[in-house]
């Protein structure tokens, strides 16, 4: 298995270059460091993830942006990386605002910045945000996904071409499978 991306976001350079610096050093050997700025390049970033599919263990974003708040953004997010875990980083003032979205949008955890010194305060989090991520997700084969309609002529031909071939391969059919149309969806967002 390719290994999962852990994705920070938050517009300030100084704090998005320490959470990145942090993670880095823990988890770089196993994880994926992916870094932005805002909550349209993250969900970019996710979408081009989800049609590779390439799993995402980790989103930690940033509550005060402009444009789109982090709770926003991960309530988006739902639908590009919906395995993945749920990390807001906030100020003690939107503590309430964090709360509220745990039940909401199903956020796993919020950490209030700065989370110095980060042995005591990040990664115990971190660590149990992505042991729990592991044990629901865990290693399979990053094989070929194919998705048409089940009578459609290109989609045997695909799918012969594949088998004889020796190419391990998921199925998804347009008409029967939400994966199917959630991947078909993100590939027609620009």
């Amino acid at each position: 298995m390719r290994r999962p991306t852990i994705l920070t976001v938050d517009d300030d350079p100084m704090v998005s270059a320490a959470i990145v610096r942090d993670l880095r050093s823990r988890y770089g050997a196993d994880y994926r460091i992916v870094r932005t700025t805002s909550g349209a390049e993250a969900l970019r970033i996710l979408a081009e993830l989800a049609l590779r599919d390439q799993p995402v263990a980790l989103i930690a974003a940033d509550q005060r942006m402009p444009r789109m708040t982090g709770i926003d953004m991960l309530e988006q997010a739902r639908n590009h990386a919906p395995k993945a875990k749920y990390l807001l980083l906030t100020a003690y003032a939107d503590t309430d605002v964090a709360i509220k979205a745990i039940n909401d949008i199903g956020l796993d955890y919020y950490l209030l910045k700065p989370w110095d010194p980060p042995e005591d305060r990040l990664f115990p989090v971190i660590d149990d945000l992505l042991s729990d991520w592991r044990w629901a997700n865990p290693d399979t084969t990053s094989d070929v996904r194919v998705i048409g309609y089940r009578w459609s002529d290109r989609s045997y031909d695909v799918k012969t071409f594949l088998a004889r071939n020796h190419v391990p391969y998921r199925w998804f059919d347009i008409e029967r499978d939400a994966e199917a149309e959630r991947l078909r969806l993100l590939a027609e967002t620009p």
